[in-house]
């Protein structure tokens, strides 16, 4: 039977077998699983650095950094040229420089749907009703010959998630998303893995993502994840750009 790695030395769980019988119980006893709602709250940033590793052994060096309460930047460096998206609580903004490109570019529709999933610092089922998202208990389900609990996460932006919560270990080993993108439903599915321990969290290390139906895999694995690394707020902000007669361009804000 398919186990995900799962380092949780020291810790016990009185979670038993039992079917659980709404989507609050499988939340509750994920937030004790992950190390409760104090040490998730005393985390106020986080620094996950590692690589992209796409088809064909394709490699990039990537970054990305969280900031309560909604802040991230995600950076992805390949041949000595940075590629950024960020986010900085209203704005999104991209720079793209493998083609000559310096300067900071609006996100496509996509991509901000994206990002803005990404921003979610402690991700949706932390605080649902406060953040407006949709959680219901969708049974029992079958990940690789693992035993989960299936939770239906809607968001306020119209996205659609499914997770697939270990019966055993209380962690999410799977999610699928889909989201509507200019009128056309798209679909992805995530793995989720190794789970260490972050300042008294568990956090996953590992992601394999694809378009579902298809076998072209990309994988997201870090090598380290540091937590309430000081970052100042100008690193997710939009740098200006000179625009026509001199004015600084301004960024995209992104909505919900």
């Amino acid at each position: 039977m398919r186990r995900i790695l799962f380092a949780l030395a020291g810790v016990a769980f009185c979670v038993g077998s039992a079917a659980a019988q709404s989507a609050d119980e499988v939340v509750s006893k994920y937030l004790h699983a992950i190390g409760g709602m104090e040490k998730i709250q005393a985390v106020h940033s986080l620094r996950r650095v590692g690589k992209f590793v796409g088809g064909g052994g394709f490699e990039a060096a990537i970054v990305q950094e969280n900031k309560r309460p909604n802040r991230v930047r995600e950076e992805f460096v390949l041949q000595d040229l940075t590629g950024i998206n960020a986010y900085d609580g209203t704005t999104g903004w991209k720079i793209e420089p493998w083609d000559g490109k310096k300067d900071a570019e609006s996100l496509s529709e996509e991509e901000a749907k994206s990002l803005l999933e990404d921003s979610d610092f402690d991700g949706p089922l932390v605080d649902y009703r406060k953040k407006g998202n949709k959680v219901e208990y969708a049974g029992h389900d079958e990940v690789e010959g693992t035993d989960t609990y299936k939770l239906k996460v809607t968001l306020p932006n119209g996205t659609v998630q499914h997770y697939y919560v270990d019966a055993d270990s209380y962690v999410p080993i799977k999610i699928d998303t889909r989201r509507m993108i200019r009128g056309g439903e798209r679909e992805y599915e995530t793995i989720v893995g190794d789970y260490k321990q972050v300042a008294g969290c568990y956090l996953p290390y590992s992601f394999e993502t694809n378009v579902k139906g298809s076998s072209d895999k990309s994988k997201y694995i870090y090598d380290t994840i540091e937590a309430n690394v000081p970052m100042d707020d100008t690193r997710f902000q939009r740098p200006a750009a000179k625009g026509p007669g001199g004015s600084a361009a301004k960024g995209q804000e992104v909505r919900p």
